[in-house]
């Protein structure tokens, strides 16, 4: 689902392009080495917007697919690997699974784009570099998000271990264990590794296969895709004839596509009408189906990442202007709401933050950044009974009773996360 891919059906299409099967985001703190090792484990850098490449930082939801192979003739862990030849014995390795990466930028200033990029992730790697103090601000606060959101397959990774004396990996060794001893990834196997130098990595691997398992195929439900993504792929200047509709980029979480399909977004296309802005769902036809940088195929299923090629006009989807829309079938849309009543469960501290503050309650008339989905909304409080709260969205969303939505408030100039809350239906 790359910018840089072709809206076109006809030509790259290949009968061997295997569908990834699990998405595993990288989290961290800023440059602890996350797209780094993204890039050793798939050959791709997942950072290509012009702002990223500039600062050197993810500002986007990055995404590369790797294959996980291993070596018939060589020991374990060694056989573990992402090459198809083995550089030892030369032979074919075999193909464990597909898997697509989610890469989420590190940035205390960008925990909306972490918190929608776990949204649809069933897994992760936790990297910690070897040579700072751990926890980091937005080490705590990434793990906590993946606590909230129920994320509990995570491998940890001790990067930048090159950089360190054997006593320092040791010393950081026990800093990790003791910030993760009672929380989700207490029990998560932590792998010394140099994302820089490739060293380590098939001891990675063997801990991802064994920790992070792909979740069970859905063909049978209906067509259902959350949007983290969206790109107007043409070049400036191309003649209206040779225009390629909007490209839709994210997770299928059930259901089957194909090509030459209807398809339903929700909640579409924002018109504004006096001082109002009001959410009008789009139906278009897909015209393509990519599936990373392999190409093109005419169908594809739930797990892995993949790009919808659409007859929508492209201006809609530029700067991801569609992302946090729901793809369905028609017929089958989730609700799109103004306003939304939760089930809250606040956090007994705040994270992300240098100073240790608690978490106060909510109150009536306050307003919350609130991620539901891949899609991002404020809202103010307008009702508080016991547990539950009524919120106004200022950004009206499509979700379904029981999704999970996590909540931050404005501390110090920032959006922090001090909950989680869950959709009921108050009628």
């Amino acid at each position: 689902m790359s910018k840089e891919q072709k809206n076109t059906p006809s030509n790259k299409k290949s009968e061997t392009i295997v569908q990834a099967e699990v998405n595993i985001g990288t989290i961290g703190h800023v440059d602890n080495g996350k797209s780094t090792l993204v890039q050793a484990l798939s050959g791709k850098f997942p950072d290509t917007h012009s702002e990223e490449l500039k600062r050197g930082i993810s500002i986007r939801l990055g995404y590369a697919d790797a294959e996980f192979r291993k070596c018939p003739q060589c020991g374990d862990p060694e056989c573990y690997t992402t090459e198809k030849i083995c550089p030892v014995h030369n032979v074919e390795t075999e193909l464990l699974r597909k898997v697509s990466f989610v890469d989420c930028p590190g940035h205390e200033i960008l925990m909306a784009t972490l918190l929608s990029g776990a949204n649809i992730m069933d897994g992760a790697i936790l990297l910690i570099a070897a040579n700072t103090e751990c926890p980091q601000p937005q080490t705590r606060e990434h793990l906590a998000a993946m606590e909230i959101l129920g994320i509990s397959n995570i491998v940890i990774a001790q990067n930048k271990i090159e950089l360190v004396s054997e006593e320092q990996a040791k010393k950081n060794y026990q800093q990790i264990k003791d910030f993760i001893k009672g929380t989700i990834a207490e029990n998560a196997p932590i792998i010394p590794i140099s994302a820089m130098h490739k060293a380590n990595l098939d001891l990675l691997i063997k801990a991802i296969e064994e920790n992070i398992p792909s979740p069970k195929i859905d063909e049978e439900s209906p067509f259902e895709m959350h949007v983290a993504r969206s790109f107007d792929i043409n070049r400036p200047g191309t003649k209206p004839k040779k225009l390629r509709g909007a490209v839709l980029g994210g997770s299928i979480k059930s259901g089957v596509v194909r090509v030459g399909d209807e398809i339903e977004i929700v909640p579409g296309l924002s018109l504004k009408k006096g001082k109002k802005t009001e959410y009008v769902p789009i139906k278009t036809k897909v015209v393509s189906i990519a599936i990373g940088d392999q190409g093109f195929t005419d169908v594809a299923h739930s797990g892995g990442l993949v790009g919808l090629g659409t007859d929508l006009d492209p201006s809609f989807a530029r700067a991801d202007k569609m992302s946090g829309n729901i793809v369905t079938s028609p017929g089958h849309s989730p609700p799109i709401l103004s306003e939304l009543t939760m089930k809250v469960q606040l956090m007994k501290y705040v994270v992300g933050s240098e100073e240790i503050t608690e978490v106060q309650p909510l109150a009536k008339n306050e307003t919350l950044m609130l991620n539901v989905g891949t899609a991002k909304t404020a809202g103010v409080i307008t009702e508080i009974k016991g547990e539950w709260v009524k919120v106004k969205l200022t950004r009206e969303i499509s979700s379904r009773v029981k999704e999970k939505v996590a909540i931050s408030r404005r501390i110090q100039r920032r959006f922090r996360l001090i909950g989680v809350g869950e959709i009921i239906d108050d009628k």
